[in-house]
């Protein structure tokens, strides 16, 4: 059996307090998770001998045992509800994350209010705020609720005589980097307080069938802080980011073990607290009273949700010697490339023009279906002729012209649809469970005049533009 590198047995060896990886001397970044500051001395491994010992409860055939334990619960909030798979499982523990000012907060308080509201007594502890700072969120966000108790901590210890005086069945932590466990060393939001406190609030939850809902921080780089460990403890990581200058903000669930890990949520910050929003399509979809130049509408997927967003793009004269080439919700990469094919395999010159693409409403797209919609928007800007206003446009554009197939086609173009879009741009080559599937079967399942487009000039010429 491979030994681990450099460790003699005996001799004292170091080792990553996060992944475990160990060396036989002392270095300050860690060569296997690359986190810095982990690696600390210890002791060489013995070897232990485990004797038998109590058993909790008898193993029986999982047939058996009952599932009735472990059905979850709505929250109220039916956004949430859909990326936690239904709601909350009793006795998990739930990881929420996401960047300071974000809404972390203002949304677990929501969340603890509608749990009182069905009758479960919440008890929402904060570590970061008094409970006069509290109250006076709770009264703005209408969270004021007599089953909902509130007590501000930072001691592990005094949290779990707050949890043994309340009996709640629906537990906030906010924050888990703001509780310190008296029996360990070191700072709170330190790597060793944060994996014991975590610990201890899952070993709590098992035991007590309390669901757990932990805030946590996030680093400059947008990981959650803390050891790795910390999203192997608990049941589901959820992710709750936004744009700071605007009031739309997404859950998405990295891990969940009671559902998918693919749902995305959708919330929108306003003056008295967070709301859900149930078809935030028209958050991305511009209203215009007549048909303009340089706009078109494309269907994005978060997660298994499809989503319309608009794609908008205005192209001008330039006396500089290099044009400005400005994006915003778009990778800057792919609108370079699409820029590209345009002048090389169109003949549409852009050379000498500055060119803005941008998306409506601060939504990111980071798939390459909207490669499509930002070469007809950039060529409804330069000919200043707007396209037909029910058209989307939906497919990857290769760099030798060619529109790519796309995933999950069908539920794009019954979002479409739904929406009142009339014609569809579409890649030729469309995959439908091992099959083909046809613009006229298209045209006939969804009520879309559908083209397909082999190619970039074969989609442009479909919008009106050659």
């Amino acid at each position: 059996m491979a030994k681990a590198a450099g460790i003699t047995k005996g001799k004292p060896a170091f080792a990553c307090s996060e992944c475990g990886w160990t060396s036989a001397r002392w270095i300050g970044r860690c060569g296997e998770c690359q986190a810095w500051g982990t690696v600390a001395e210890v002791g060489a491994p013995k070897a232990a001998r485990i004797t038998a010992g109590p058993v909790s409860s008898p193993a029986m055939p999982i047939a058996k045992v009952s599932a009735i334990e472990a059905e979850s619960r709505p929250t109220g909030i039916g956004e949430l509800d859909r990326v936690l798979g239904g709601g909350v499982v009793p006795g998990a523990v739930i990881l929420l994350a996401g960047e300071p000012g974000v809404g972390k907060s203002t949304l677990l308080l929501e969340v603890a209010a509608q749990s009182a509201r069905r009758g479960q007594r919440t008890l929402y502890v904060s570590g970061e705020e008094s409970a006069a700072q509290v109250r006076l969120r709770a009264g703005r966000t209408d969270a004021l609720v007599d089953e909902l108790y509130l007590a501000a901590e930072t001691d592990l210890s005094a949290v779990v005589g707050q949890v043994d005086a309340v009996e709640p069945s629906f537990l906030v932590i906010d924050s888990v980097q703001t509780m310190a466990h008296p029996e360990v060393e070191g700072a709170p939001g330190g790597v060793t307080q944060v994996r014991e406190v975590t610990g201890a609030l899952v070993r709590l939850a098992k035991e007590r069938h309390i669901a757990v809902v932990l805030v946590g921080h996030v680093t400059k780089d947008g990981a959650i802080a803390g050891p790795r460990m910390l999203e192997h403890l608990v049941d589901v990581v959820l992710a709750f980011d936004g744009d700071r200058h605007s009031g739309f903000r997404m859950v998405r669930a990295t891990k969940n073990r009671f559902g998918p890990s693919d749902e995305v949520g959708c919330f929108d910050m306003v003056d008295t607290g967070i709301v859900e929003v149930t078809d935030p399509t028209g958050l991305f979809v511009s209203e215009h009273a007549e048909p303009v130049a340089g706009t078109c509408v494309t269907v994005m997927m978060e997660g298994r949700r499809p989503l319309l967003a608009e794609v908008q793009a205005l192209v001008g004269p330039s006396a500089a010697p290099q044009p400005r080439r400005t994006t915003s919700g778009l990778e800057s990469s792919r609108v370079s490339m699409v820029l590209a094919v345009l002048g090389n395999r169109v003949g549409l010159k852009l050379t000498d023009q500055e060119v803005y693409v941008a998306t409506v409403g601060g939504v990111k797209i980071g798939e390459p279906v909207a490669d499509l919609s930002v070469a007809i928007a950039v060529a409804s800007s330069v000919m200043d002729r707007p396209i037909h206003p029910g058209l989307i446009a939906i497919g990857e554009v290769g760099l030798a012209g060619e529109v790519r197939r796309v995933g999950g086609l069908e539920k794009r173009l019954a979002e479409a649809a739904r929406l009142g879009f009339t014609k569809a741009i579409v890649p030729a080559d469309v995959p439908n469970r091992g099959k083909d599937l046809k613009p006229m079967d298209m045209q006939a399942k969804y009520g879309l005049r559908v083209f397909a487009a082999p190619d970039l000039p074969s989609a442009l010429l479909a919008a009106g533009l050659t």
